[in-house]
């Protein structure tokens, strides 16, 4: 239990805490706001945008402008341009200016708790007494990294792709990449032009065209289609293929197995086990390697939650984000959380949608005594958003 709840008697009264200011959290703030629901959004980085900011340096957006933005506001730039991680974290700023938003960076979350038919979330000393709380902190929450990993000699560099920069950042020596999807390829591509790399793994889905060719426009905008339509947990082939799309990684957008192969990228198999301090593949053969860089995901975390629903820290049991067994806490921003659309930018804002549906009609019967002391908070950010001040 988070003691540190039991020693605050004075919380911040609002409706609804909105947790994480990344696509998804700002995605539900914008419909909360239609909806003239007051809301905090509390955010650890110092910066909006942080998130997308840390990664690699060369990273480009594997969706186009057009088809990457949240609701009520475009990317700018041409629709088939690939915003690189740091225009899209200005696009995120730019968008809770544009809507006067109200998100409370440098605060991170410590704990959840029940209290009454209400929720206490704790973030250091302050507290929030809060009728409805939208989890919005992603699918991407912890780095997945193999327990063997602590077995590798000292000698050896390790980083998770979510810690990898550029290549730079490196011991000198060759690079074993572990994770063949997206981040890996990537990452080993960027990396085979000044050193030997290896990329272990199994082949992944490889998308048919380049997302720069004329030929895209007309398969990702198909594509798009069947994610946000047809690929849904409403329908027999979205609830059949939902479990695999969860399970497994995104088929390669960018990089191509041919490009790796150019580069002289070393494709071997799967990282199962350590001996003597070194790498085993699948087979029994081993790789002396300086560096590793783990390209292995990441997994779900609901641990920090002192709730019966979050209990055991994997992903609880929720219906289209509303949790099944805690009224008054949802999700926004899972993997193919109602549909495949789920997980890409512009699908978010469909799924916020329908959270922030859903809470506007369970805060109708709210006393009207918590309407006027959560919407003092917000009051701000609504006379902004209905002025137009910002567009």
């Amino acid at each position: 239990m988070n003691t540190r709840i039991d020693r605050i008697t004075d919380p911040e009264r609002i409706e609804t805490v909105v947790i994480g200011g990344g696509q998804a959290g700002l995605a539900t703030a914008y419909h909360l706001q239609r909806r003239k629901r007051p809301f905090v959004i509390l955010e650890a980085s110092a910066r909006v945008g942080d998130h997308w900011r840390e990664h690699w340096d060369s990273l480009r957006l594997f969706t186009p402008a057009a088809l990457s933005h949240l609701p009520g506001m475009r990317q700018p730039g041409p629709g088939w341009s690939f915003a690189t991680k740091d225009e899209f974290a200005r696009y995120l700023e730019d968008y809770v200016a544009r809507f006067g938003l109200d998100v409370r960076t440098g605060v991170q979350v410590e704990g959840i708790k029940r209290h009454g038919d209400r929720y206490l979330v704790t973030t250091g000393e302050q507290c929030f007494d809060a009728a409805h709380v939208v989890l919005a902190t992603g699918a991407h929450r912890e780095p997945r990294i193999p327990t063997f990993a602590s077995e590798l000699e000292p000698g050896i560099m390790q980083l998770h792709s979510s810690e990898y920069r550029n290549p730079e950042q490196l011991q000198a020596g060759n690079v074993l990449v572990v994770g063949p999807a997206n981040s890996g390829s990537e990452i080993a591509l960027e990396l085979a032009a000044t050193r030997d790399v290896w990329l272990a793994g199994r082949k992944v889905p490889v998308f048919p065209v380049r997302p720069t060719s004329l030929a895209a426009h007309v398969v990702m905008r198909a594509f798009f289609f069947m994610a946000f339509r047809v690929l849904t947990s409403k329908t027999p082939i979205g609830r059949r293929v939902r479990p695999y799309i969860r399970a497994n990684p995104a088929p390669l957008i960018r990089v191509k197995p041919r490009d790796l192969v150019a580069a002289g990228v070393q494709r071997v198999g799967r990282v199962v086990d350590v001996r003597d301090g070194r790498p085993v593949l699948e087979g029994g053969s081993e790789l002396d390697v300086a560096n590793v860089i783990w390209a292995t995901g990441f997994q779900a975390d609901f641990s920090w939650i002192d709730l019966p629903a979050c209990q055991g820290g994997d992903e609880p049991a929720h219906e289209r984000g509303v949790l099944t067994d805690e009224p008054g806490v949802y999700l926004v921003g899972q993997l193919f959380q109602h549909a495949l659309a789920s997980t890409f930018i512009a699908g978010v804002g469909r799924d916020a949608d329908h959270i922030a549906g859903v809470i506007a009609s369970r805060s109708g019967r709210l006393k009207p005594a918590d309407h006027e002391a959560s919407a003092a908070l917000t009051g701000r950010a609504q006379r902004e958003a209905s002025t137009g001040r910002g567009r």
